[in-house]
């Protein structure tokens, strides 16, 4: 084996490596965020009446959540209710927009 190829090998690994540790560091840095997904595209447990991922059937459903980066939660913008009540990202449960 040339010093090329050990080279390019080692490169290697050690890319493979840094990478594995930034996707588990990534995916410690999120947190639930309730009432900003859209229907069908929350992830799972999004309360009575769904089962898992995707099951939502409101946009903005208050029972419903999304995995967000930490901290992000409360400054995605959501468009009003349409009784012109402000909505928001929850890091809890929320009582809105629950399908009947």
């Amino acid at each position: 084996m040339s010093n090329y190829t050990k080279t390019l090998t080692i490169a290697a690994a050690a890319a493979a490596a840094l990478t594995a540790h930034t996707n588990t560091a990534a995916a410690q840095e999120q947190e639930k965020c309730f009432g900003v997904s859209l229907a069908g595209e929350n992830d799972c447990a999004a309360g009575p009446g769904t089962t898992c991922a995707g099951t939502s059937s409101v946009d903005y459903q208050g029972n419903a959540w999304t995995l967000v980066p930490a901290g992000t939660c409360m400054d995605i913008e959501l468009p009003a209710m349409a009784d012109g009540t402000a909505r928001a990202g929850s890091l809890e449960a929320l009582d809105r927009d629950i399908p009947a």
